[in-house]
């Protein structure tokens, strides 16, 4: 059997990578569940519900309106408690019946065009963080173990030997992206059919989706990829789990109060999860609130926008760097 063949198996019967996987299909299947149970498909007796209920409100927001009017009067005429109301009770008016429109009284529905993509962008991060650990612990494992200096023994091509690895980790991975990807679509568009609308979806729309769902595949690829070699320079699995914790916690958090002092502009700009959103969303504009905080007159704060291709450089630059050092590493320490 090949070297390529062998660690595909192996990556295949791991406890760690069958329970992070099954773990990562429970918690899209529950998205998945909840999302079918709260909402419901809109047809003429859930309108004709919603109209009457936001009749009901019109009136009963209405005659609450009108008694206060006549308390302000009542005050007016007698002084008692006349400083609570306005000079002119006429001030006090109802609502126009626009101001209650029947949509807002409609029960939740699922717009496939509408909503899909957040929770495209949602299968797409559980999926990275899937793909980080079973990367992260496939090699770490290893190390641990003793068991890649045993393999070593038979196969001293130190970074062949890591690269096959690497290619059978990306293959199981993108067999689990691509798999459950589908798998996602058919389910939310059973959704949408069964508890929404799928109304309006035409080919620019499908195409964007793809591509969506495209780029989440590469997000769980690069995941994979960052974590195996994180695993593999710290040649352990929690080594791995604790620098990514700590890179996000100072990535985000630490950053974030440190130019927020500093008062710099874009403070979002330099934190990872921007472009991971924007990497999913295809564009996140950014705004600088504060610019207009003490400006006099109409004021038009900055904006700055985040495309996907900032974020494709960035994710290039994170898996060139890591697993650039994994493989110099490997090339260069004692693998005892």
């Amino acid at each position: 059997m090949s070297l390529y063949k062998a660690e595909l198996r192996r990556l295949g019967k791991r406890r760690v990578t069958r329970l992070t996987t099954l773990l990562g299909l429970l918690v899209l299947l529950g998205i998945a569940v909840g999302t079918f149970f709260s909402n419901q498909k809109i047809g003429p007796e859930e309108i004709a519900a919603a109209a009457r209920e936001a009749e009901q409100a019109y009136q009963g927001t209405v005659d609450s309106i009108l008694e206060e009017r006549r308390r302000c009067e009542e005050a007016r005429r007698t002084g008692v408690d006349a400083e609570q109301y306005p000079q002119d009770c006429s001030a006090i008016a109802p609502p126009t019946r626009e101001s209650f429109p029947t949509e807002w009284y409609l029960p939740s529905t699922f717009e496939f065009r509408a909503e899909f993509e957040s929770v495209l962008a949602g299968w797409a991060l559980i999926l990275a963080l899937v793909a980080f650990v079973i990367g992260a612990s496939f090699v770490g494992a290893e190390w641990s173990s003793g068991g890649m200096s045993n393999l070593l023994v038979w196969r001293p091509q130190r970074i062949q030997v890591l690269l096959t690895k690497l290619g059978a980790l990306l293959t199981g991975l993108l067999g689990l992206t691509v798999l459950t990807g589908v798998a996602w679509f058919a389910a939310f568009w059973l959704i949408a059919t069964l508890r929404g609308s799928t109304a309006g979806m035409t080919s620019g729309a499908w195409q964007s989706f793809i591509l969506t769902g495209l780029r989440g595949v590469v997000l769980a690829l690069v995941a994979g990829v960052v974590g195996f070699a994180l695993a593999s320079l710290g040649r352990n699995t929690a080594l791995a789990l604790g620098a990514a914790v700590a890179a996000s916690i100072i990535g985000y958090v630490g950053v974030g109060v440190v130019l927020t002092i500093a008062e710099v502009q874009f403070v979002e700009a330099w934190q990872f999860t921007t472009y991971l959103d924007a990497w999913l969303q295809k564009k996140i504009t950014l705004v600088d609130w504060n610019y207009c905080a003490q400006a006099v007159g109409e004021c038009e704060p900055p904006e700055k926008d985040i495309v996907w291709q900032h974020s494709g450089v960035l994710l290039g630059a994170v898996v060139l760097i890591t697993l650039g050092a994994a493989l110099w590493f490997m090339r260069r320490r004692d693998v005892a």
